[in-house]
């Protein structure tokens, strides 16, 4: 048995694939404890799993896309938040001891806490960002996030390693994708792609399964945790997109009813969905570009519109079009009409499902969560070196070779 310990950001969207790991680790008898907000962990490990509270705060959502969002991702929020667990993180390692350090890629102060104490540790690409930088559109990504990773080191109070990039462990990197979306996009040194971590989720919310409609084609339309305050304009033009389709289509929008005060017939509207149960009844998915949403889809063969809003979006969109499994719209330009043609192709067009499902299959070969837990015991496993210097881990278990 081997003691894992995870450190997460108060990201709800950044949790489901470490809980599923987490609960594969567990599954094969070995322990976990986590890092991070009570308020947020606690409904989902349970009330005997071991955590070391962080505390929580709140950043100001904002608007920003292309490079501007970048700037605004990590002075506004990865910085911040580092700076705020700093110490709950240190502590956490230090008296929880662990064989292992499993750490958000964002969330920096783990990683450090477990350089400090020489404990190795593994990183969870929760997104495609820093995993697969785009090459395009951003000027100055790679300069901009090196100073910010300087910076990272300074309030650590560490001198800065220049042979250590803290967003991918030297031991081991976990991507939650596959290479039938990466393509041949060059990986960070020691990385796995295990495809999307699912798992079992114990605070999914209830459906009114009442209210579905078996006769009717379904199709979810969601933006995620993080940027519902931009969508109202972009949901209303759903909408109208789908009401020329409302005979055979009924539509599940995740929005707070403020912004979908009075939905038309064919539109179910609820604050959240248990999103792993809708997926093997869906036609089709509309998302913001979120990888965890869009591979769970395409883990289930569902074709995806992806529409862009900033970050890794526009990059995971590409991904998702290069693979024919689904199509791009502009999040904040497309007409309703061409937005009923954009789901229409999707839904009427068997390619697009044939290739989400290929994407599925690969994404199944490569293992998920079961896959992750395995490299994980493996290398709690491994004799003590430096990094780098360990011997490395196999591949036995599936996903991308380690490099």
């Amino acid at each position: 048995m081997a003691r894992f310990l995870f450190v997460v950001l108060p990201v709800v969207s950044h949790l489901s694939a470490p809980l599923a790991i987490a609960q594969a680790l567990e599954d094969a008898g070995h322990e976990v404890a986590w890092c991070g907000p009570r308020s947020d962990l606690r409904p989902l490990i349970g009330p005997d799993a071991t955590l070391h509270p962080t505390g929580k705060r709140w950043y100001r959502p904002d608007g920003e896309s292309g490079m501007a969002s970048v700037r605004s991702l990590w002075e506004g929020h990865v910085l911040p938040a580092n700076r705020f667990i700093r110490d709950a993180a240190d502590r956490a390692v230090a008296d929880c001891r662990p064989d292992v350090v499993v750490a958000d890629q964002y969330a920096l102060a783990g990683a450090l806490a477990a350089y400090r104490h020489g404990v190795p540790w593994a990183t969870v690409c929760v997104g495609t960002l820093e995993l697969t930088p785009p090459t395009d559109g951003m000027p100055g990504f790679a300069g901009f996030v090196r100073a910010q990773l300087d910076r990272v080191w300074a309030m650590a109070d560490l001198p800065v390693d220049e042979h250590l990039d803290l967003r991918f462990s030297p031991y081991l990197t976990i991507g939650l994708t596959g290479p039938a979306l990466t393509g041949p996009a060059p990986l960070p040194p020691r990385c796995v792609l295990t495809g999307p971590a699912l798992g079992r989720r114990p605070h999914a919310p209830a459906f009114d399964w009442d209210a579905w409609d078996p006769g009717r084609r379904h199709l979810l339309v969601t933006v995620g945790t993080m940027a519902e305050h931009l969508a109202g304009d972009f949901y209303r033009r759903m909408i109208a997109a789908t009401a020329p389709l409302a005979d055979r289509l009924q539509v599940i929008l995740t929005a707070g009813p403020q912004l979908v005060p009075d939905p038309p017939a064919h539109v179910l509207v609820a604050p959240r969905v248990p999103v792993l149960e809708l997926m093997p009844r869906l036609d089709a998915l509309v998302s913001h570009g979120g990888l965890g949403t869009v591979s769970e889809a395409l883990a289930h063969g569902v074709p995806v519109v992806v529409a862009p809003i900033r970050h890794d979006h526009p990059t995971v969109a590409r991904q998702v079009a290069r693979a024919g499994a689904g199509v791009e719209v502009s999040f904040r330009s497309a007409t309703p009409a061409e937005l009923t043609v954009a789901l229409t192709a999707v839904l009427d067009d068997p390619t697009y499902r044939a290739n989400a499902r290929r994407v599925g299959d690969s994404f199944a070969a490569a293992g998920g969560a079961a896959t992750a837990a395995a490299h994980l015991a493996e290398l709690a496993a491994a004799p003590p070196g430096r990094p780098g210097t360990h011997r490395p881990l196999s591949n036995a278990h599936g996903g991308t070779s380690l490099t």
